[in-house]
């Protein structure tokens, strides 16, 4: 599908907003490169402190640290379009929150497998870590994928059950642990996971809100004050019962800032007033710098500890970085500057995977690089040009008919 570059789209209610917005689409490829780039930094050596995470209980950020928020945040940016969308198909609410509980419900899913092979007993299990992961990825693909229509029927419903039975076996057989071994358990969410519980109750606010950006920046205030009070230790133990992604305010609050974003975007599009947009996204982003240096004296400022001068911090930069991407893209037309890591951005899910693959086939055919290409410079030169390779295998395999969609 064509996506529009909205600076040249007609003038349009939010209702009638365009399902895609090019720099939200482009922002979210540049955030998953990044993501894959950092991910890869534990294979280098003596390379700048500040582009890891930051350690637990140390007040700090690091680039690596900025990207998992980023993420959360375009999640909320894609939720308006995406509930208006289907009202446009005639879905209710009811069908919304049924589609909102279907993804959230995936999410998790893959989340909690993902999570299983990272404390996996490979001798009592009889896998591999990485041939877990690479199975419990290749389920997935079967499950999602969006099979072409020229595909029968037949298939892609053996695909699917295919999939469903291979993570139902890798769940059976899981054995995970050393000294005493544990069963296929949620241990934690893991990263989609927590992307899953957070989506899940942003949606809801969006379905429920119907456009009205009072009530989406009331729910913003909520989840930044919950973050406050988590932080604080105010939380009741009633609340605490909620999974944490959702009742620690913090990863919520990250994905609503997305949502109020997004629709102040869709109001000031369809005004033709992107002027006043960017210094009300400017002076909303310096509002929000402001926000994390006065709340970082009580709580840090920490990506493992989600405090809320992290979620204030990293709302910010990512506003900017949308607000400059859209200038560059939609205003300035260089949507050709981003063509090789597109894909990373219209099919996020399977580039995030693809690493999994590719770390199993190096580590089943033992295949190890000189040690100059993983010290410094050159190190860091390898893992980018491999997140590049991750979003340019994604276009290949969307056009040989593997796409995901939940």
């Amino acid at each position: 599908m064509t996506q529009p570059e909205t600076s040249h789209l007609p003038l349009t209610t939010v209702s009638d907003a365009p399902i895609r917005v090019t720099a939200i689409d482009l922002l979210r490829a540049v955030t998953m490169v990044l993501m894959i780039f950092v991910n890869d930094l534990w294979s280098l050596t003596a390379i700048p402190a500040w582009l890891e995470h930051v350690p637990q209980g140390v007040d700090g950020i690091g680039l690596a640290d900025t990207v998992f928020p980023a993420f959360l945040f375009i999640v909320g940016m894609s939720l308006p379009y995406a509930v208006n969308a289907r009202r446009k198909k005639g879905s209710s609410d009811r069908a919304l929150v049924g589609h909102v509980i279907s993804r959230s419900v995936a999410l998790l899913v893959m989340g909690v497998f993902l999570v299983n092979g990272e404390s996996i007993n490979e001798a009592a299990t009889g896998l591999q870590r990485v041939i877990w992961n690479t199975l419990s990825c290749l389920s997935f693909i079967l499950i999602w994928n969006a099979y072409p229509k020229t595909w029968p029927t037949w298939a892609a419903r053996l695909g699917k059950a295919t999939g469903i039975v291979c993570l139902l076996v890798l769940a059976f057989v899981y054995r995970g642990g050393d000294a005493e071994l544990s069963r296929f358990a949620t241990h934690w969410w893991g990263i989609l996971g927590l992307i899953g519980w957070s989506y899940l109750a942003a949606a809801l606010v969006t379905v429920f809100a119907h456009n009205r950006l009072s009530v989406l920046i009331l729910a913003w205030v909520g989840f930044a004050l919950l973050s406050m009070a988590d932080q604080a230790g105010l939380l009741p133990d009633l609340v605490r019962t909620i999974p944490s992604a959702i009742s620690g305010g913090t990863l919520v609050g990250l994905t609503m800032g997305g949502v109020v974003a997004a629709t102040l975007f869709q109001r000031y599009h369809s005004q033709a007033n992107i002027n006043r947009m960017t210094l009300v996204f400017l002076l909303i982003s310096a509002g929000l710098i402001a926000l994390s240096v006065y709340t970082r004296p009580f709580w840090g400022l920490s990506k493992l500890g989600a405090t809320p001068a992290w979620l204030f911090l990293c709302s910010a930069f990512t506003l900017l970085a949308f607000t400059a991407i859209y200038w560059l893209a939609d205003v300035g037309r260089k949507v050709h500057w981003f063509t090789l890591i597109k894909p990373a951005g219209t099919d996020t899910l399977l580039c995030y995977l693809l690493p999994y693959f590719a770390y199993a086939f190096t580590t089943v055919l033992a295949i190890h690089l000189p040690d100059w290409l993983l010290i410094g410079g050159v190190g860091l030169l390898k893992s980018l040009l491999f997140a590049l390779l991750c979003a340019w295998a994604t276009g290949r395999l969307n056009k040989a008919g593997i796409r995901l969609k939940l």
